[in-house]
């Protein structure tokens, strides 16, 4: 996640030190909801089954799975319990099977430089997994639900093992799904589990590429990458800044939340040049390229992003619980509002 760092970077190179601090104080300022905590009598926020959701964060962010980079024995293994938590969850697979295999190519300009690193580097047995519970009033419309199962792997013999990045957003994927399992949504929903997001975005490439079903048919996707760490208590929602029309929805599931849900990090660098930007950070990026709304939730960076220390033991167990809770909210408030959803884009 985060494949925008290098925006930062440019930003405080262009801007003067304090014309940064003023718009950055300004720029945060407005895109936040600063929404009260909602008393117990207003709380109706679905519930999460904690167990599980955790139990899966801590599988897949164990050593067994060795950081789950695209290609190793890790990523297969990662690939082979996401299959079994799909048919356990009762996810109907499109013709060919849950798995949809692509493969790919990276390229790398500091490989040109720098000695022992290839310029090129081959990918043949890259996998997403993808579900699908149909829709009961509106099967023939789709919502894509997403997050990746991916991560660095080893690096100098070191295991990252990407507990918040992004074991959490697979977690609230299946929790996502086991709701919508036990309350049929009006719309079709694809759970779509990408591969090699840490490689450029490219489960999601191949998938928008590839459809299992008609291009038309594809409404909205709800992403998540990084939702388990935080210390404040806050989780920052991207995307209404392109849909307008999706901030009421936000803001009508965040008031069912005691999570602090703040919108931003989705406008253009040229007016918000202290402002990192997130509309590419994540899978949610290609879809915004094909003309599709979108929402995505993420935390901002922490200590423990691409370390070697993003590791179960680190996540705010309790933070993360809420958030899956919020998200499954979301979803359904999403899938409730479609209709009212423009795809006009600012």
């Amino acid at each position: 996640m985060k494949t925008t760092r290098l925006l930062r970077a440019v930003a405080i190179f262009a801007v003067i030190g304090t014309y940064v601090a003023v718009s950055s104080k300004m720029e945060l300022s407005r895109i936040s909801i600063p929404l009260p905590a909602a008393s117990a009598a207003d709380l109706s926020a679905p519930a999460v089954d904690t167990a599980t959701l955790l139990a899966d964060v801590r599988t897949l962010s164990s050593p067994e799975y060795g950081g789950r980079k695209t290609g190793t024995e890790g990523n297969l293994k990662a690939q082979a319990y996401l299959q079994k938590r799909f048919e356990a969850l009762g996810l109907q697979a499109y013709p060919g099977g849950l798995r949809q295999p692509f493969s790919f190519t990276k390229t790398s300009i500091k490989g040109l430089f720098t000695p022992g690193m290839p310029y090129k580097v081959d990918f043949p047995s890259a996998t997403n997994l993808v579900g699908f519970i149909p829709g009961s009033k509106k099967p023939e419309r789709v919502i894509v639900v997403s997050a990746h199962y991916d991560h660095l792997g080893e690096r100098d013999g070191a295991v990252y093992f990407g507990a918040d990045d992004n074991a959490s957003g697979i977690g609230a994927l299946l929790a996502i799904a086991a709701h919508f399992k036990a309350n049929p949504p009006q719309n079709t929903i694809v759970f779509a589990a990408f591969d090699a997001e840490e490689q450029g975005l490219q489960g999601a490439k191949a998938f928008l590429a590839k459809l299992p079903f008609p291009r038309e048919q594809l409404a909205f996707n709800l992403n998540m990458d990084m939702i388990s760490h935080n210390d404040d208590n806050t989780i920052y929602a991207a995307g209404a800044g392109h849909t307008p029309s999706l901030k009421p929805l936000v803001e009508q599931a965040a008031r069912r939340s005691t999570v602090l849900v703040k919108l931003g990090h989705d406008r253009q660098l040229v007016a918000a040049p202290a402002v990192e930007d997130w509309t590419h950070s994540s899978d949610h990026g290609p879809f915004h390229d094909a003309g599709l709304p979108f929402l995505y939730f993420g935390v901002e960076d922490h200590a423990d992003y691409h370390r070697q220390t993003d590791t179960f033991d680190r996540i705010n167990q309790g933070f993360y619980a809420k958030v899956a809770s919020l998200l499954i909210d979301m979803a359904g408030t999403l899938d409730r509002n479609l209709d009212a959803i423009a795809k006009t884009r600012n």
